[in-house]
């Protein structure tokens, strides 16, 4: 691997790690208080798993926008693909700050309504340009798909009736 493809990966690691700092920055101060306080239902995973799956997920989207950056593609489809990651990035970011900064279970559903789209749109750009680069970020839209169904129960569950 040439220093190129070592600063690109660092790039990408950085990036999408501090997305999840970011997004860490809304969710942290209210996992122990408001969101404790709501009703969820029993197929809720445990608090400590949040954080392993995302360190897993945020890791594999940086080595998939990695892949694409030091790609043979055409330098043009390769900033459209990083441009569209970069847009379903700070999707990402807007659901932790409305779901939970905000603390509006039914402004979190609609954004991750449209990251889930985004996701899909993501993977659709990368596999055009590398097909291991569009695989790495399945689990991430099989993660954020069941995160949406989880935000539409808490939103079911807290509603008032």
């Amino acid at each position: 691997m040439n220093i190129r493809n070592v600063i690109a990966l660092a790039v990408s690691l950085a990036l999408a790690f501090a997305a999840a700092s970011l997004g860490s920055l809304a969710t942290a101060p209210n996992i122990d208080g408001w969101y404790a306080t709501l009703h969820k239902p029993e197929w809720t995973p445990p608090n400590a798993a949040f954080p392993i799956v995302w360190t897993i997920l945020y890791a594999m989207m940086a080595i998939a926008a990695w892949r694409i950056w030091i790609s043979d593609a055409s330098a043009r489809r390769i900033r459209t693909a990083l441009l569209i990651y970069a847009a379903h990035l700070a999707v990402n970011v807007a659901w932790s700050f409305a779901f939970f900064a905000m603390q509006s279970p039914r402004l979190g559903l609609a954004v991750i309504a449209v990251l889930v789209i985004m996701i899909v749109w993501t993977i659709a750009a990368f596999w055009r340009i590398d097909r291991a680069a569009g695989l790495l970020l399945v689990p991430y839209m099989l993660w954020a798909s069941f995160a949406s169904a989880l935000n539409l129960a808490i939103v079911g569950l807290n509603s008032p009736v």
